[in-house]
C-alpha cells in the first residue's frame, strides 16, 4: 500500500557527470517490482521529485538521479545521516512473462537505473540478459560494470564516441542481432519509439515523464494507447509495447 516513509541517507556520491548514487536505509517492504518509483520530499520545495528505483534489498534502497534543476541540486547537497520523506511505492513496474529465454535490456541515459533492478531479478531467475546502454558522451556512462557483475553482457554506445560504439543505442550490433525473444527498455520517448521501430519482438517500455502528483490525480502525464489515455505515473510507467499509440512528430 502506498504511503510515506522516513529514510536515512547512507551515501550520496557522484557516479558520472551530474549523476549521483543515493543509498538510503528504511522500510523497503512495500516495493514489489523493478521499475517502480518513489516521490521524494525536499525541504523548501512544494512538489516532490519522482525518482526511479535502481535497486532494493531489505532495509536498503538505491536511487540514481541526475541533477537537472534546483530540486535535484538540493538533493545532491544532502549528506549521510540526514532524513528524507519518501512516498512509495508508486507506479507499475516491469513484469517478466513466462517462457522468455533471451531478454534484451535497453537503457538511455538516466533511464538506465531501473533496468539494473530488473537485471538482478532476471539473474536470480537464471536468465542472463543482454544489456545495451546509450549515453551522450563517455563522461555520462554509468552502471556498465554493475551489469557485468550480475553476469550480463553489457554494451555501450555514446554519441561522441568517448566510450563504446559511437552512435545511438539502436546502432549497437547486439540490439540488431536477432538473438533475443523479448525486450525491456527505459529512456526518453524518442529512444523508446526508435527501439520499438527497430525490434520485431514484444516488449515493455518504461516512460520518463514530468510528474506533478505522482499518483494519477492531476492527469498531467498521459500517454495515448489502444485502450485510451493512460497515466504514466499510475498506469505506468511501464506499458506494453503493442499498446502505445505513437503520435506523429513525437520525439
Amino acid at each position: 500500500m502506498t504511503g510515506t516513509q522516513c529514510f536515512v541517507i547512507q551515501a550520496n556520491t557522484p557516479l558520472a557527470r551530474d549523476v549521483y548514487d543515493l543509498t538510503l536505509a528504511g522500510d523497503t517492504a512495500p516495493l514489489t517490482a523493478p521499475g517502480q518509483f518513489v516521490n521524494v520530499a525536499l525541504p523548501g520545495f512544494y512538489l516532490r521529485r519522482p525518482l526511479s528505483v535502481c535497486d532494493w534489498a531489505p532495509g536498503v534502497l538505491r536511487l540514481i538521479y541526475k541533477v537537472v534543476g534546483r530540486g535535484t541540486a538540493a538533493l545532491a547537497d544532502l549528506r549521510p545521516g540526514q532524513e528524507l520523506d519518501l512516498l512509495l511505492p508508486l507506479g507499475n513496474g516491469f513484469s517478466v512473462p513466462e517462457g522468455i529465454k533471451a531478454p534484451l535490456l535497453i537503457g538511455g541515459g538516466v533511464g538506465t537505473p531501473p533496468l539494473y533492478g530488473l537485471a538482478r531479478v532476471l539473474a536470480e531467475w537464471g536468465l542472463a540478459p543482454t544489456v545495451v546502454l546509450g549515453f551522450q558522451t563517455g563522461e555520462d556512462v554509468f552502471l556498465e560494470e554493475d551489469f557485468a557483475a550480475l553476469g550480463c553482457a553489457a554494451f555501450v554506445a555514446t554519441q561522441d564516441g568517448g566510450r563504446g560504439t559511437q552512435g545511438l543505442v539502436t546502432d549497437l550490433p547486439a540490439l540488431k542481432s536477432g538473438a533475443h525473444d523479448y525486450y525491456f527498455t527505459c529512456g526518453p520517448q524518442g529512444m523508446l519509439r526508435a527501439v520499438h521501430g527497430a525490434l520485431d519482438i514484444p516488449g515493455q517500455l518504461s516512460f520518463e515523464e514530468r510528474m506533478a502528483c505522482g499518483f494519477g490525480a492531476c492527469m498531467g502525464c498521459s500517454c495515448k494507447t489502444l485502450y485510451g489515455s493512460k497515466r504514466i505515473c499510475k498506469d505506468g510507467p511501464v506499458l506494453q509495447s503493442g499498446e502505445v499509440l505513437w503520435e506523429e512528430g513525437a520525439q
